[in-house]
């Protein structure tokens, strides 16, 4: 089992400032993370998506975490890839140098960015982008083998060329794609890669995706395969917030997963601005409840099949509250099939300060638990099952 936390650069005030601040404060949660036993980051890449996400260059932010620490696993999650957005031959030259400089700590995932906002702003419509990341995902891992590389493919061609550096780990790192529908979980198992699960749904909701992924990654065929080895990986979402003082958690935590929710929304489904109001767990709950049923009321009345990709954002229970609190409902998304914990701390407005204690208790009082002799060896035989299932 593996504990994470992941990076979106989410920011009430905009101010050039405020954006400043933001990544320094993030570079300190990650010094933290290692310092209290988390085993690795992750960071989003969006473009133009002002409040919901800042992170439009991860590969910097990784780089330079790469540097400050010794053991935590860097993660990209994910490089968006379509050509005009990254080339290719890029991104194949930057994970390779990241990897190297890291001493081998880099996961690679994959991904083509969820907004028209941010297509067209490298001149795409939404619509045409997984054919592109399809073309593109099969290409990286090529381009790190021995020998020239060439293709000539509908949306990239490439003379025969060398490509450097090739990565540290052999043959590549590890590789995901972003899964939030059925249709994605399918094409991550079926092309052996992990997945990176980032909704809000929960455990029932990551059992339900558990099954499709691992059942998909069972019934894979070796000529879908993306890159040289399978990767059996599913990393859970989880948002989370946890200090002494379990209703001030559940309240901080309601707050951000409200402004994140909302600022999503206004992104990806042309809502109105973020709400920033200071209001109590209750009032929080109960606008997410009513934000959830004007949701599931639009869709119906569009025809379109409702979802956890649509409704799991407004999902009130996640891992705010007591140290006790979070390890209830971390045990709840292991026992659905989590085979990493994804810990989402960084939103909207949750102050720097409780983002630090938060870490902290979960460094001292959470993943403690779960590394335990006796759990260890549960979770070995539970990870063995569900291998051999």
């Amino acid at each position: 089992m593996k504990f994470s936390m992941i990076f979106e650069a989410q920011i009430v005030d905009t101010s050039r400032t405020s954006e400043q601040q933001i990544f320094h404060d993030s570079v300190a949660q990650a010094l933290l993370a290692e310092e209290m036993g988390f085993d690795g980051i992750w960071a989003v890449e969006h473009t133009a998506l002002t409040q919901y996400a800042h992170m439009s260059t991860p590969e910097t932010f990784l780089a330079f975490i790469a540097g400050k620490t010794s053991r935590l696993e860097i993660g990209h999650g994910v490089v968006c890839l379509p050509p005009a957005q990254n080339h290719p031959i890029k991104v194949a030259e930057r994970i390779a140098m990241l990897d190297i400089l890291s001493g081998g700590r880099v996961h690679f995932g994959m991904g083509k960015g969820g907004t028209q906002q941010e297509a067209g702003a490298f001149g795409n419509q939404l619509e045409d982008l997984q054919a592109q990341v399809d073309e593109v995902m099969y290409l990286i891992p090529r381009m790190w083998e021995d020998g020239d590389f060439s293709c000539e493919g509908r949306y990239v061609t490439v003379p025969p060329r060398p490509i450097h550096p090739k990565p540290m780990q052999q043959p590549h790192p590890p590789l995901y794609l972003a899964c939030t529908r059925t249709e994605s979980l399918l094409t991550a198992g079926g092309r052996g890669l992990g997945a990176l699960v980032l909704g809000f749904g929960g455990p029932s909701d990551i059992a339900e995706k558990s099954a499709t992924y691992r059942r998909a990654f069972a019934e894979r065929r070796t000529e879908d395969q993306v890159g040289a080895v399978p990767t059996l990986h599913l990393s859970a979402l989880c948002p989370a917030m946890v200090l002494p003082d379990g209703d001030e958690a559940r309240r901080i935590g309601l707050r951000g997963q409200r402004f994140f929710a909302e600022s999503i929304g206004h992104w990806y489904n042309d809502g109105p601005p973020p709400s920033t109001a200071e209001l109590g767990a209750d009032e929080l709950q109960e606008i997410m409840e009513h934000s959830r049923e004007q949701v599931v009321a639009w869709l119906n009345e569009e025809k379109i099949p409702i979802g956890s990709e649509h409704t799991g954002m407004y999902n009130p229970n996640n891992a705010y509250g007591t140290p006790e609190d979070a390890i209830t409902y971390v045990q709840r998304l292991i026992n659905a099939g989590a085979d990493e914990i994804m810990f989402l701390m960084q939103m909207g407005t949750v102050p720097q300060e409780k983002i630090m204690e938060s870490i902290r208790l979960i460094g001292e009082q959470v993943i403690p638990h779960f590394r335990g002799g006796d759990y260890a060896a549960a979770d070995a035989a539970l990870q063995l099952g569900a291998v051999s299932s």
